[in-house]
């Protein structure tokens, strides 16, 4: 997942390199979050997720997606070509994390939201690496960023070729449905959760996109930036783990809305200290960073227990691909609010996904339905 936030990571390069403006610096992330929405909901149309072996498919989606991203230090010479190649490797990239959810989803059940967490933890870790890879040489060279991201792409891709299979939770025998995703939207409960990932998703990748930025702009130091960058959304990983083994235990719907809380609290405060100095300012934002996607993947747990076992690769992909059409909308408002309102309190209308996100998770969690999520603790 290193490959994801390659691009956006060396943003000041690049907008020095290329003369890039808002819109520019902006497309370097959009342009996967695009990708990553049309692939996915072709996934979820065509049943590819269920209808194939998942692990051939992540292997193959996260080796074009290293090969994409290569391409851009060593063919892009300006950003046309660059959110080309930007769209195909976010479109590659979901062929590996939610089929990657579903691979977990089939070997676990009774501590399913501990499983997904762990890899979210994962995904959640590899998105802040090119961060890390940032500061240890990409504020020298920009291609060194890019190009070990593709590197550890093509590695995940080895290792899951070599030994990563399904396990016996998964169901069997789907069947092409290209309208399985009006039935998973005419599900209330289904609906619900789907409308809490959407709060979560409204704050998320904005938050990631733009946090390098907004830490430069409030501590005057790019490498300081970078490394607390880094430090705060590595922090989901453990977070998603913690979370997972909590859900498993108190509920998922419990655990979301508490997650939400504190995210969204955090969105509305980071302003609060924004020249309060690295501690303080270091402080809230790895609180963000550690509770803004500790609920991630339980909403992807909780769509796992309520659709058709058969089908949770495709509930899974369209759940992901809705997400991500949303993403960018909001990463692309946070340009436009900072003009309104100053860099200090760009990241406050952030809190709103989150509000709605808590009011859908509790009102999930007072259904019949929930006695099907979490062994029903709801």
């Amino acid at each position: 997942m290193g490959v994801w936030f390659s691009a956006s990571a060396v943003v000041p390069a690049l907008s020095a390199a290329w003369g890039l403006h808002d819109a520019g610096r902006s497309g370097l992330t959009l342009a996967v979050q695009a990708g990553f929405a049309v692939g996915a909901l072709l996934l979820a149309i065509f049943n590819l997720a269920d209808r194939t072996r998942p692990d051939r498919l992540l292997a193959v989606s996260a080796l074009a997606a290293a090969l994409f991203t290569a391409m851009i230090p060593a063919l892009a010479n300006g950003l046309a070509v660059t959110l080309c190649l930007r769209f195909a490797t976010g479109f590659c990239l979901a062929g590996v994390y939610p089929v990657g959810m579903k691979i977990v989803a089939t070997w676990t059940k009774t501590d399913r939201g501990l499983g997904i967490g762990l890899l979210v933890g994962a995904l959640t870790i590899g998105s802040a690496s090119p961060q890390f890879l940032n500061a240890v040489g990409g504020l020298r060279d920009w291609k060194f960023v890019l190009y070990s991201a593709a590197a550890l792409a093509a590695a995940g891709a080895g290792l899951t070729a070599q030994w990563v299979r399904t396990g016996p939770y998964g169901g069997s025998g789907a069947r092409f449905r290209w309208d399985y995703g009006r039935v998973l939207l005419g599900q209330r409960a289904l609906l619900l959760a789907n409308l809490g990932y959407l709060g979560h998703m409204w704050e998320l990748y904005a938050m990631w996109a733009w946090l390098a930025l907004y830490l430069t702009a409030a501590l005057g130091s790019a490498v300081e930036a970078s490394w607390l960058t880094f430090a705060a959304i590595a922090a989901g990983g453990p977070a998603s783990v913690l979370a997972g083994w909590l859900a498993d235990r108190w509920g998922r719907t419990r655990t979301t809305a508490l997650a939400m809380g504190v995210s969204g609290a955090c969105a509305l405060g980071i302003g609060c200290v924004f020249h309060a100095g690295l501690f303080w300012l270091g402080m809230v934002a790895m609180v963000w960073g550690f509770a803004v996607v500790a609920d991630s993947a339980q909403f992807s747990a909780c769509i796992s227990e309520l659709c058709d076992p058969e089908y949770i690769g495709t509930a899974l992909t369209l759940q992901n691909s809705l997400g991500f059409f949303l993403t960018m909308v909001t990463i692309r408002l946070v340009p436009q609010v900072e003009r309104w309102v100053g860099t200090r309190w760009s990241l406050g209308f952030l809190a709103i996904g989150p509000a709605i996100g808590i009011v859908m998770m509790l009102e999930l969690g007072r259904r019949p339905e929930a006695a099907r999520i979490a062994g029903g603790r709801g």
